[in-house]
């Protein structure tokens, strides 16, 4: 296994295993989306991101509270992209 699969590997276990049940919910599918396209500075980014607490996290990603500057850019666009797109097909399974 290359140095960069065990990075993604890792960053794909953490985005799904953060003991926060409603982010893994979203960062867990977002991570195995779109890891693997992500150049190095993305990776970066998540990497940090995934550091940052969960309810800080999860109320960022959801819109409950503005992300501070510093994480108000692409990537949290990226993940409440992916959020609604993911909401949207769990929607249409529901029929609803």
């Amino acid at each position: 296994m290359s140095t960069l699969d065990a990075r993604l590997k890792k960053l794909k276990f953490r985005a799904w295993r953060r003991g926060f049940r409603e982010a893994d919910l979203i960062l867990g599918p977002f991570a195995d989306r779109h890891v693997a396209s992500f150049s190095e500075a993305e990776l970066d980014a998540f990497e940090r991101l995934l550091e940052t607490p969960d309810t800080d996290l999860y109320a960022w990603i959801t819109d409950r509270l503005p992300p501070p500057p510093e994480w108000d850019g692409e990537l949290i666009k990226k993940i409440k992209i992916f959020r609604d797109n993911l909401n949207d097909h769990r929607e249409g399974d529901r029929g609803g």
